[in-house]
């Protein structure tokens, strides 16, 4: 039985939020630790299985901390821990090679510190994706590629108690009456937790991990996700203060785009966040996050996105961003954006620039307004200045695919225009091959555009190019 097994809930891991780090919270918690540790009967040093001496030594190691010790302090804990697991050894006359040792130090730290097996994957900064599939079934998503690894939960008992230890810190619950549930962890990475019985294998986790350091527009261009042109013209678009929908679908890099194009807004403006669980990295210091919460155990004290952009509109906000639009907020965001909120931001999965378009519709007609279509695409048309939409490609590569100008109606139509395509030439290597490339034509918005202050040159639409052609 291992360690997660005897943890009380939400122990290890992230501080709650708004708690205050030490005092009598570390040592109750290490008391527990300590009165919750099994020691295997009749088990020889000889006769011990791996998990049977990591077991053991847990257990030791629990006996001898100091139950006032702070466990939110990780790196003096992990330090006190170290000491205490050479001297365990020494008096128990365990002998092991130098991996070994430090194979079972880094799995019992993980359990005291971190989230177990799973601690060395969210480690791994070559990781982008981390899936439980059950105990036995973990995969992860490295470069694009799914691939299964060789670790494992001890149990599906143990699982649960990964979970709980991830979404107890941030007041959230998760148990047969309310059996899904989105969370964070500590670094901000966003995880998507589902157990039986509406998971028939058993708990599954995943984890999208963020990474450390926030993706560069360095980086975006070098991993060939936008050229540089289109970043200048979209960087033109946030400045000057136009509504912008990022759509894709699912993993193609959306909430990294918003957060790329989020610098370019001025620091001298008031930024209001809107997300379920808090992901999105500004480095602007005027910013307001906010965030979504479920509810309770008896059904009360939910707050959804809707409400908050409606609580947003009375904060003085020169900027709403919402995190995702995946209900009858939409409504509410496009009256934002029609009432003098311009520059706002957004992403909605969706398979293209149009099919976005109807998505929003759709999600408008969710809030039971009973409003004619003409007048809901008459909002989107009149809210909406441009769609980039972003695509994993099947080489796990993600790339901006359209940028789309939405330039109003024609009947009961909303009419648009792409300004740059992604143009796909081949697929060599196991890559695929090809480029953003402008269509020649100037978007309406340009006057918008040019008004604040900022010119392109007509190159960055290929102009001059298609001329010379």
């Amino acid at each position: 039985m291992s360690l997660l097994k005897r943890i009380e809930q939400g122990q290890g891991g992230a501080q709650p939020e708004g708690g205050a780090p030490g005092g009598d919270d570390s040592k109750s918690r290490i008391m527990s630790l300590q009165a919750r540790r099994v020691v295997p009967p009749g088990v020889s040093a000889q006769k011990d299985t791996y998990t049977d001496l990591k077991t053991r030594v847990q257990n030791r190691l629990l006996s001898e901390l100091d139950p006032s010790t702070d466990i939110t302090r990780v790196n003096e804990v992990r330090g006190t821990i170290q000491e205490l697991f050479e001297q365990v050894l020494a008096e128990e006359n365990i002998v092991l090679s130098r991996p070994e040792k430090f194979r079972l130090f880094e799995q019992i730290a993980a359990e005291i510190l971190g989230f177990g097996p799973l601690q060395p994957l969210l480690e791994d900064e070559t990781i982008t994706e981390v899936m439980v599939n059950g105990a036995k079934n973990i995969y992860i998503e490295q470069k694009g590629k799914i691939h299964r690894v060789p670790v494992s939960f001890e149990s599906n008992e143990h699982v649960m108690r990964i979970i709980e230890r991830i979404v107890a810190p941030l007041g959230r619950r998760i148990d047969e009456s309310s059996p899904y549930v989105d969370a964070r962890l500590p670094d901000g990475s966003r995880v998507n937790a589902v157990i039986p019985p509406i998971s028939l294998v058993g708990p599954v986790i995943t984890i999208r991990k963020f990474a450390k350091n926030p993706i560069t527009i360095e980086q975006l261009m070098q991993f060939g996700t936008i050229t540089p042109e289109a970043l200048q013209f979209l960087k033109a678009c946030v400045e000057s203060r136009l509504n912008v929908v990022i759509s894709g679908g699912t993993g193609s890099g959306k909430t990294t785009l918003l957060n790329i194009l989020s610098q370019f807004i001025p620091a001298d403006e008031r930024i209001v966040t809107i997300e379920n669980a808090a992901e999105l990295q500004l480095r602007q210091e005027h910013v307001v996050t906010l965030e979504s919460r479920p509810p309770n155990i008896e059904g009360r004290g939910e707050v959804t996105i809707r409400a908050l952009v409606i609580n947003a509109l009375r904060m003085r906000p020169d900027r709403i961003i919402v995190g995702e639009i995946r209900d009858e907020a939409a409504l509410d965001m496009l009256q934002a954006m029609n009432t003098g909120h311009d520059g706002s931001m957004t992403t909605l999965h969706s398979n293209g620039p149009r099919d976005t378009l109807s998505r929003l519709e759709t999600m408008v007609m969710m809030a039971g307004m009973e409003l004619p279509v003409r007048a809901i695409r008459e909002q989107i048309s009149s809210a909406i200045d441009l769609v980039v939409h972003q695509s994993r490609m099947r080489d796990g590569t993600r790339k901006v695919v359209n940028i789309t100008e939405v330039t109003g109606m024609e009947g009961d139509i909303i009419t648009m225009t792409d300004v740059f395509v992604f143009e796909q030439s081949g697929f060599e290597g196991g890559k695929v091959v090809g480029r953003l490339r402008p269509t020649g034509l100037r978007p309406k918005f340009m006057d918008k555009i040019e008004a604040s202050g900022i010119h392109l040159p007509p190159s960055i639409f290929g102009i001059g190019e298609r001329r010379r052609m």
